[in-house]
Parts: structure tokens; sequence; C-alpha cells
């Protein structure tokens, strides 16, 4: 009877202790949804905390009185064609660095994960005038070009790993079977590497979709301009409309939440990969 009760109490310490990292989690995201949901008189009063008449006002005023869905689209496009990119040229470079023999494979690594421990700050100037000459500034090209720059690094190294865990033995037999090197590549290694490919561009993705210096820097109209510096030019001069900066974090936070839930398998798939690998 003991046993069976200090069983029941560790199990409920343990769900406490994940509720209450879960709502330390979430606590952000519940601020903003409780305030976005507050009229104009409500924003400054605590309490109470919850709203006391809800309202969807800044929701209408963030899409009536901005271009936000214009700047949605804008995102989308980048974040999605950064991840592309990432994906196809540094699964391709870490199936190289895993399989082949390629001579300086650890320089070349480390060469590659010292291109990401540049402060971003210290890279904008010189990226600046590279796409300024190009003729691609406030295009959406500069900012995928960028994304992609940046998130190569993480890209090949992740996936590196993965590849490299995939035994030897069934390269070597499928080049006995006659099977080119691509053909390999795409054939076998992606589908056996594939919950590690999910995990890696759901990171890239939030980073293409999160990112702000860069977009900032290299945007000026809404033409190309991204969802954290639309939000960010939200404040008046006189006035700062918190509703409806939390109603648009509401709603650019949604789709990321989605994404996570229905591929959360192959995340944690991908993040666990060879964990338990002798």
């Amino acid at each position: 009877m003991k046993v069976s009760t200090d069983k029941i109490l560790k199990r409920w310490g343990i769900l406490a202790l994940l509720a209450l990292v879960t709502l330390y989690c979430l606590g952000p995201f519940i601020w903003q949804l409780l305030t976005s949901l507050k009229a104009g008189v409500d924003l400054t009063r605590l309490p109470p905390l919850l709203p006391p008449a809800p309202t969807s006002e800044n929701y209408v005023a963030v899409f009536e009185e901005h271009p936000f869905l214009r700047i949605i689209m804008n995102s989308l496009v980048v974040a999605t064609s950064s991840t592309v990119l990432s994906l196809f040229v540094g699964s391709l470079a870490a199936f190289s660095l895993a399989k082949l023999p390629i001579r300086g494979k650890a320089v070349f690594l480390a060469f590659v994960l010292s291109v990401s421990m540049f402060p971003p700050i210290s890279t904008v100037s010189p990226l600046y005038l590279i796409i300024r000459t190009l003729g691609l500034r406030d295009t959406v090209w500069a900012l995928i070009m960028t994304y992609t720059t940046f998130t190569l690094p993480l890209t090949i190294w992740i996936l590196t790993n993965f590849f490299r865990q995939i035994p030897h033995e069934i390269y070597l037999a499928a080049r006995v079977d006659g099977c080119t090197r691509f053909q390999i590549f795409y054939k076998i290694f992606i589908p056996l590497a594939a919950p590690g490919i999910f995990a890696t561009a759901i990171l890239v993705f939030i980073f293409s979709w999160n990112e702000f210096l860069f977009a900032l820097t290299f945007t000026s109209t809404v033409n190309s301009r991204t969802i954290p510096v639309g939000i960010a030019l939200f404040p008046g001069i006189h006035e700062v409309p918190w509703g409806e900066i939390a109603a648009a974090s509401v709603v650019v936070t949604v789709p990321i939440i989605a994404l996570v839930f229905v591929f959360q398998k192959r995340i944690v798939e991908g993040l666990t990969m060879g964990a338990l690998k002798g």
C-alpha cells in the first residue's frame, strides 16, 4: 500500500511540475491573448487580469488599419523559400560530408560552424552594400538569400550528424547494386533521415519567420516587409497600440504553434534520433 501511495504521489508531483513548466512557457502567449481581447480603456487597468468585456476590435484593426495580410504573405514566402533552399543545399552538403571520401571534413565543418558565430549586427553593413549593389534592396530575395546563408551552417551541422548515424553498409550495398551517389541520396538517405530533416526544417522556418534585424535593414516598404518589422512599426508618434500589437502577435504565433503540433511526432523523432544508440 505504501509503495502504491508513493507511486501515486510521485506521479502527481511529476504532473504538477510539468503543468508549472507548461504554464511558464505559455505565460507570454496567454498574456498577449488576454491583452488582445481587451478594449482600449481596459489595457491600462490591472486588475482585472481577465478582460471584463472581451472584444475583437484589436484583430479587426490589425487587418483594416494595416496591410497585415500582405506582410504575412511576405513572411510566408521568405520563410518557406529560405527553408527549402537551406534544406536542399544543406542536405547535399551534409550527405557528402557524412558518406563521401572527402579530405578535410572536420576542417570544413569547423569553418561552416564558425560562420554562424559572427554576431548578425557585425555583418549587416557589408551585406547591405552587397544587396544594394545587386539591386535587391527592398525585395524578398534579399531576405531569402540572407536567411539561407545564415541557416545553412545549422542545417549542414545537424543533417551531417543524422546522415552519419545511418549505417555505412547501406551506402555500400546501394553502390554495389548500381545506384549513383545522387540516387542513394534521394531514394535511400532522405527517407531514412526524414525525422531529422523535419526537425531542421522547423528550426530554420521559425528563425526566418521571426528574424528582425536583417528584415528591418533590407526592407523599406510593405512590398517586402515581414511580420516582426511590420509589428514594430505599429506605434504612432503619440501612442502605442498595445491591443493591436498583442492581436498581431497572437495571429502570427498561432500558425507556428499549429505547425509544431501537426509535425510534433516527426520533430520529437528528429530531436531524439540516435540518442539511445550505443
